[in-house]
């Protein structure tokens, strides 16, 4: 059991939701083997509120994340449905029969050559330079076992990418994944396309079952469950399953945090009139349903735009991205995730998933922006004072909530996170009696630093902001996206900024977007109204996102 932790049970739905959850995972698991040391206090994330403790049949005691996990037939590769930890369920249940049998198998891709290297040793090289089998936080898991030479780093190819389960280096407890037989994942038939499909499949008793299932063995061996956070696609028929699936955990229970991150791939072209449409639609239905059932919504998108009209890509400094793979959006779409969700991940004094949402969405304002700087730029021999002045504005972080340029807009409430710089770094380290070049090189501490950053740019704006010395984690099969100039060898952590906002950004992009969906005539895309939304349903949606523009008209601080 979690003991004192404050669980969250994750939800991932979809496949471009697989693939920044599986970077997610990898980036949680490095963090569990990352060695420690005065940089780098233990605990100051709590593991256990995002995994569980188990055993499987034959004693080893496990330690794998608390994950209901959904994707389409075809989506799997190499992975086991029902994971590598508890054995071959259909086998084991095979032993009892002594009559005739026969097995039929689905032809698996070939797992990636050099991966299974890495994921076979389920090792962490340990500060003597031995590769030791991995045993569970907190002294939780068995003494190590075996010795054996550290693999060599590897980072798979974009080519060798085809799903999310390639690279997922993290086992998987057998109630995780939850396949959707009734749709594929190739192909161009029986695709899980439109809203009112991802609808359906909740709506199925047999499915439904599965899930309630699911759901309680999870939520029943918690002992402090602060609530549930969904990542799910949002540009196809998943957003209306992850729709469903908020509107039954604010059901089943009330009072908990729910907070979802509505996930989109990176930009898009003009090349599909009916794919564009359906995706406008899904995103629009999605938002609208999604904000009504959860504590708090916020879309995450490398793209530029939520609209018809393609935007360019968002740009980062230090990174070199490719927007058209997955691959790459969702590591990057991951960093940024596992930075602004720590403060309800904190060991000491966290900031629990409904309070965090309750600064964020008050007076309507269900729904948040969120922004990155990543990596956050410290050059060598440089203050933290001095890398926030150099910053400058807000408006230097980069947006990934697809509503363009946060210039000349409205914040009225904000959580910081700022990790991974050394302690050294947080106050200025100037010679007394030299001239101070800004307020910050005042400050005594890194949490006031930060604070009075924020204050100066936005001084009307509720902030919550958290300073920590953890990283984040970026060892393989993460990318190597980085600058040359940033290291000479393989970046494995970094320092990242990250901000959730309530914007007044969002008055504009969701007022685009209801103002483009009006002007559509739907009755040309009866595809999608067949699918399971009538008429009737749509319009109220389109008018519910006007309203839900509205709320962000006014307020407080301009955003430099």
């Amino acid at each position: 059991m979690a003991g004192g932790a404050r669980e969250v049970l994750t939800l991932q739905l979809g496949h471009f939701a697989g693939f920044v959850g599986a970077h997610w995972w990898n980036q949680q698991d490095a963090a569990l083997c990352a060695p420690t040391g005065a940089k780098e206090p233990p605990g100051e994330l709590c593991p256990d509120v995002l995994y569980r403790t188990g055993r499987t049949p034959h004693g080893q005691e496990t330690y794998t994340p608390r994950l209901i996990l959904m994707d389409l037939k075809g989506s799997l590769s190499s992975l086991k449905q029902e994971g590598g930890l508890y054995g071959d369920r259909q086998l084991d249940a095979a032993i009892a029969w002594q009559g005739k049998l026969t097995t039929h198998r689905e032809e698996l891709y070939p797992q990636i050559p050099g991966l299974q290297d890495l994921l076979s040793a389920e090792g962490v090289l340990s500060s003597d330079g031995i590769w030791r089998v991995k045993s569970i936080p907190n002294g939780k898991g068995p003494p190590p076992l075996t010795t054996a030479a550290a693999p060599k780093p590897f980072t798979p190819t974009e080519d060798s990418i085809r799903v999310w389960s390639d690279f997922l280096r993290v086992h998987l407890h057998p109630r995780s994944i939850c396949m959707i037989q009734k749709y594929n994942h190739d192909g161009e038939a029986g695709r899980l396309e439109a809203f009112g499909q991802g609808e359906s499949i909740l709506k199925e008793p047999r499915c439904l079952e599965d899930v309630e299932d699911r759901l309680h063995f999870y939520v029943e061996e918690c002992d402090h469950l602060q609530g549930f956070q969904i990542l799910c696609d949002l540009h196809n028929g998943f957003s209306g399953l992850g729709a469903k699936a908020a509107e039954l955990l604010r059901d089943e229970y009330s009072g908990r945090g729910i907070i979802t991150w509505g996930l989109l791939p990176g930009p898009y072209s003009r090349g599909d009139p009916l794919k564009n449409i359906y995706r406008l639609l899904n995103t629009a239905l999605g938002l609208v349903h999604m904000s009504a059932h959860s504590s708090l919504v916020c879309p995450l998108s490398l793209g530029g735009g939520l609209g018809l009209r393609p935007e360019p890509p968002v740009t980062f400094p230090h990174l070199h991205y490719d927007p058209a793979l997955p691959f790459h959006c969702g590591a990057i779409l991951a960093t940024a995730l596992d930075t602004v969700t720590a403060p309800y991940r904190l060991r000491s004094s966290p900031v629990f998933m409904a309070h965090l949402a309750d600064m964020l969405n008050f007076s309507g304002k269900k729904v948040a922006t969120a922004a990155a700087t990543i990596p956050f730029p410290l050059a060598p021999g440089q203050s933290l004072p001095d890398a926030l002045v150099q910053l400058g504005g807000a408006a230097a972080w980069t947006p990934l909530s697809a509503c363009g340029s946060p210039s000349g807009t409205c914040c009225f409430a904000q959580s910081v996170v700022l990790r991974g710089l050394d302690r050294a770094c947080h106050t200025s380290q100037l010679a007394p009696g030299t001239p101070l070049p800004s307020p910050l090189h005042a400050c005594a501490t890194g949490e006031d630093v930060l604070a009075r950053y924020l204050q100066q740019q936005q001084p009307t704006v509720r902030s919550s902001a958290h300073l920590l010395l953890a990283p984040c984690m970026v060892a393989p099969p993460y990318p190597q996206l980085f600058s040359p100039g940033l290291s000479q060898h393989a970046v494995e952590s970094i320092p990242v900024l990250g901000a959730l906002c309530s914007s007044s950004s969002l008055n504009r992009t969701l007022g685009d977007l209801a103002r483009e969906l009006t002007k559509l005539d739907v009755r040309r895309w009866a595809s999608f109204l067949a699918a399971g939304v009538e008429q009737g349903d749509l319009d109220e949606a389109l008018q519910e996102l006007h309203s839900l523009a509205q709320c962000y008209r006014s307020g407080g601080g301009l955003v430099d």
